[in-house]
C-alpha cells in the first residue's frame, strides 16, 4: 500500500512538472537578433557616412585650378583658369585662357579686326563694352565690368563658353583707359594696339559715318559696318568736305593720342598692329594668334569695305586737301596705300 502511494505521488509529480514553452524561447532569440541587427546597422551607417565625407573632400581637391607644367615661367602671369559663375567649363577647365584688350581709335578697322578674331573657335572678343558711359564712370565700375568679362561671365554672341582660349574686348583710347594699367599688369591682361597708318582715310571714314548717323541712307537705318557690296556702294556715294585749315592739327592730335597710349602701356605685354598691314599681309593674323597662344586658323570676316580706291574720288574738296598736305610730313597720305 505504501509502495502504491509512493508510486502514485511520483506519477503525479511527473505529470504536473512544468514544461518550458518553445514559443517563449523563439521570441527571446528573435528579440536578441533584432537588437544585434540594429546595432550592426548603426555602426555600418557611421562608416558609410565617414567614407562619403572623405569622398566629397577628394572632389574639392580635384576641382582646384589647373596649372599645366608646359607653361613657361614667364608666361604664367598670362595663363588663367577662370571659374565662371554662369556655367561650367567642363572638360576645358584645365585649358588656359589669355586675357586681352584691343586698344584703338574709332574708324581704324577695329570692328573688322574683331570679327576676324571672333571667327576663331577659341577667341571671344566682346565688342566696345565701354561705349556705355555708366560702365566707365569710375574705376570701380570699370574693374567690376572687366572682372566679369575675364571670368567668362559676360555673355554675348561672341562667347565661346567652356572652350574659350582667349577672351577680351575692344577699348577706344578716348574711353577713360588711363587708370587701368595697374589692373592689366596685375591681372595679366595683354594689349593689342590697332592703329591706322593713313590718318586721312580714317578722317574720311569718321565724317562719312557721322553723315550716315543722321541721313540713314540704308532704308532709314544707320550702319557703321555693312555685309554686302550693294550697301557699301550706297554709303560710299557720300563725299565729305574736310576742313583744310584744321586738317593738320587734327592729324597731329590723333598721332599724339596714339603715342601717349603707347607710352602709358609700355609696361604691359602688347603687340602693335596697323590696319593697312593686315590687309596687305594676312600673316599678321598669325602673329596675333601666336601672341594669344591659340591654335592657328584661317580667320575670316563677313564685313565689306565701304571706301575703296583713290582718295581723290572720296573727298569733295580734294584740291584743298592736296594743297594743305603737300610739303608736310603727311603728304604720303595723299597716295594710294593699299589695294583691295
Amino acid at each position: 500500500m505504501a509502495d502504491d502511494l509512493c508510486l502514485l505521488i511520483k506519477d503525479t509529480l511527473i505529470i504536473k512538472a512544468p514544461k518550458k514553452s518553445p514559443l517563449v524561447l523563439r521570441m527571446f532569440v528573435l528579440a536578441f537578433a533584432m537588437v544585434c541587427g540594429i546595432y550592426i546597422c548603426s555602426i555600418c551607417l557611421k562608416q558609410i557616412s565617414t567614407r562619403s565625407n572623405v569622398g566629397f573632400l577628394n572632389v574639392q581637391v580635384i576641382n582646384r585650378p589647373c596649372e599645366p607644367p608646359n607653361i613657361e615661367p614667364s608666361e604664367k602671369l598670362y595663363a588663367h583658369f577662370p571659374m565662371p559663375n554662369t556655367f561650367s567649363r567642363d572638360e576645358c577647365a584645365c585649358n588656359p585662357v589669355r586675357y586681352f584688350a584691343i586698344l584703338s581709335t574709332q574708324r581704324s578697322g577695329s570692328g573688322w579686326f574683331e570679327t576676324l578674331l571672333n571667327s576663331h573657335m577659341n577667341i571671344s572678343s566682346n565688342g566696345e563694352i565701354f561705349s556705355v558711359k555708366v560702365r566707365r564712370s569710375n574705376i570701380s565700375t570699370i574693374v567690376e565690368t572687366l572682372d566679369k568679362i575675364y571670368n567668362l561671365d559676360w555673355l554675348t554672341s561672341a562667347s565661346k563658353n567652356e572652350c574659350t582660349g582667349a577672351v577680351g574686348l575692344k577699348w577706344m583710347l578716348n574711353q577713360n583707359h588711363e587708370d587701368i594699367v595697374e589692373y592689366f599688369n596685375t591681372k595679366g591682361v595683354s594689349a593689342i594696339f590697332l592703329f591706322r597708318r593713313n590718318l586721312l582715310r580714317r578722317m574720311i571714314s569718321i565724317l562719312a559715318n557721322s553723315y550716315d548717323q543722321n541721313a540713314k541712307p540704308l532704308n532709314g537705318t544707320h550702319k557703321s559696318h555693312v555685309h554686302s557690296p550693294h550697301e557699301a556702294e550706297i554709303l560710299a556715294r557720300y563725299k565729305p568736305t574736310i576742313n583744310a585749315t584744321l586738317l593738320i592739327p587734327d592729324l597731329r592730335k590723333v598721332e599724339e593720342m596714339a603715342a601717349k597710349a603707347l607710352e602709358y602701356f609700355k609696361s604691359t605685354r602688347h603687340i602693335i598692329l596697323y590696319y593697312e598691314d593686315i590687309i596687305k599681309n594676312r600673316t599678321k593674323l598669325k602673329e596675333v594668334q601666336d601672341f594669344l597662344k591659340v591654335p592657328q586658323m584661317d580667320l575670316k570676316s563677313r564685313q565689306v569695305k565701304i571706301h575703296k580706291g583713290s582718295l581723290s574720288q572720296q573727298v569733295e574738296n580734294w584740291d584743298d586737301i592736296e594743297k594743305a598736305l603737300m610739303g608736310t610730313p603727311y603728304k604720303s597720305f595723299l597716295h594710294e596705300d593699299y589695294q583691295m
